[in-house]
């Protein structure tokens, strides 16, 4: 089940909040728990077990790490324990078919049969919390929660299961314990959730339409117009996608009471590739940089190795996205333009006109999304090719895809992905005149509504709801 179908909020939803909030004290995450595990299981009913196997060992491993008798020793090793089943869990069922086709591919021939093993949905997202978890357990950043029921909200809490935002179990161990909940509260979760569905539905699916048109478009039948305007969807539509659904996630926990950290901070207005990653899926880059960068010495071991550890940082960025070379030469892909920025290029760039500097990471990111996107590097390559002039063909021609909706949304996208709204919205509420500003936030309550309705129409109206996190 995902967020955006009908399915989801007008049934799943609201029976969710009617119990919760017409529960006994006690049993609120008892609740959330048992929907959590439903909504994960409404697919695949078989992976829920999976997730509760996940609960139960890491759980378990917390517990054990601090058991009165033990030894620093042996906490070392129920941390290993713990990390070598999650990494386990990811490799078992995301990479074994990767794996399995590069090595008949180093040999040759087929000497392995690729086995067919489903993709559990969010993997790679409860993996990484469940991790956080026991690490933060383990470096007493945290107390060892002894209560496996708060463990199992924590790990499977459906508003971030399966797209994130990737919560660290230090900023959120009070909540589960004791949140509080408010009419201001809720409103602000419902007004986020409406603009992440409209961005998801409204903008993004719209995108996308058009980056798959193009994408399957074979190379001699693709313009170089065309290219660049499919690649400029896609960096749209990833962006309203996952910015989306962060929206919703975030809003949907302030309906329970909780606050999630911020996911993405408006990255396409960064200035170097370096400031991108801190304002693109801000958890995940601050969870490479909290339990692999930093461990691995970060910036504290001379240049040499921190090269080195922001290319390995990348790399494995790359893969945890998804088991293809594709993402992996996307992740090393950007691991190259941080060292350059770092080595070589980055006092010249800062020393740039701004708006050069903006010119540079849009231009960089694109080309990256380019990889992200396409299915092999051979087709990324033909894809790139065509962007810079390599086809010459007549046929398609840009005016036949482009009609005012595309042009619309492609308008709307491009307004919405920088900080304009936000600026707007602070000057409103710095107004002097209180009957002014109440009226301009009572209509902006009417374009929430406007939205939800729009969303609403355009989730049951069309079967067309691309999931681009089941890869990841």
């Amino acid at each position: 089940m995902v967020f955006s179908t009908p399915i989801f909020i007008l049934c799943f939803l609201p029976v969710v909040l009617v119990l919760y909030y017409f529960r006994p004290l006690h049993m609120g995450n008892v609740i959330l728990v048992i929907f959590s595990l439903l909504f994960y299981a409404w697919g695949e009913p078989v992976v829920v077990f999976l997730m509760i196997l996940s609960i139960v060992v890491n759980w378990s491993c917390g517990i054990l790490m601090n058991v009165s008798s033990s030894t620093p020793d042996t906490r070392k090793n129920v941390l290993a324990l713990s990390i070598i089943f999650n990494i386990g869990l990811l490799i078992v069922f995301k990479y074994t078919g990767f794996i399995v086709e590069n090595i008949n591919a180093v040999l040759g021939k087929t000497i392995f049969t690729i086995p067919n093993i489903s993709l559990p949905i969010g993997i790679s997202f409860f993996t990484f919390q469940a991790m956080s978890y026991v690490i933060d357990v383990y470096r007493a950043e945290t107390p060892v929660n002894r209560n496996i029921l708060d463990v199992a909200l924590y790990i499977s809490f459906f508003p971030q299961l399966i797209a994130g935002p990737i919560v660290r179990y230090h900023d959120i161990s009070e909540q589960i314990k004791n949140r509080t909940h408010s009419t201001a509260k809720f409103a602000s979760g419902v007004s986020r959730f409406v603009i992440g569905l409209s961005k998801k539905v409204l903008i993004a699916n719209v995108m996308a339409k058009l980056c798959d048109t193009v994408y399957a478009l074979p190379a001699d039948n693709l313009t170089t117009a065309l290219a660049w305007f499919g690649a400029m969807a896609y960096m749209l539509q990833i962006y309203f996608d996952f910015s989306g659904y962060s929206d919703m996630a975030i809003g949907l926990a302030r309906l329970f009471g909780f606050e999630l950290l911020e996911n993405f901070n408006y990255p396409y207005i960064s200035r170097s590739i370096r400031e991108f990653w801190k304002r693109w899926h801000i958890s995940l880059s601050t969870w490479f940089k909290d339990y692999l960068y930093i461990p691995l010495g970060g910036n504290r071991k001379g240049l040499e190795r921190t090269y080195l550890n922001q290319f390995v940082v990348m790399l494995l960025c790359g893969l945890w996205h998804g088991a293809s070379w594709t993402f992996v030469v996307w992740g090393v892909y950007h691991a190259l333009f941080l060292m350059l920025e770092k080595a070589y290029i980055g006092n010249s760039l800062r020393k740039l006109w701004r708006p050069f500097q903006h010119i540079y990471v849009i231009l960089m990111v694109l080309i990256g999304w380019v990889f992200f996107r396409a299915e092999s590097i051979k087709e990324a390559f033909s894809f790139l090719g065509c962007m810079f002039g390599s086809s010459n063909t007549v046929n398609n021609p840009l005016l036949h895809y482009l009609t005012p909706e595309m042009i619309l949304i492609f308008i709307v996208g491009i307004i919405a992905s920088t900080p304009v709204l936000p600026w707007i919205n602070k000057k409103i509420s710095s107004l002097s005149n209180i009957r002014l500003r109440d009226g301009i936030l009572w209509g902006s309550s009417a374009v929430n509504f406007i939205l939800l309705l729009l969303s609403l129409a355009a989730v049951s109206g069309s079967t067309y709801n691309p999931f681009i996190y089941f890869r990841f």
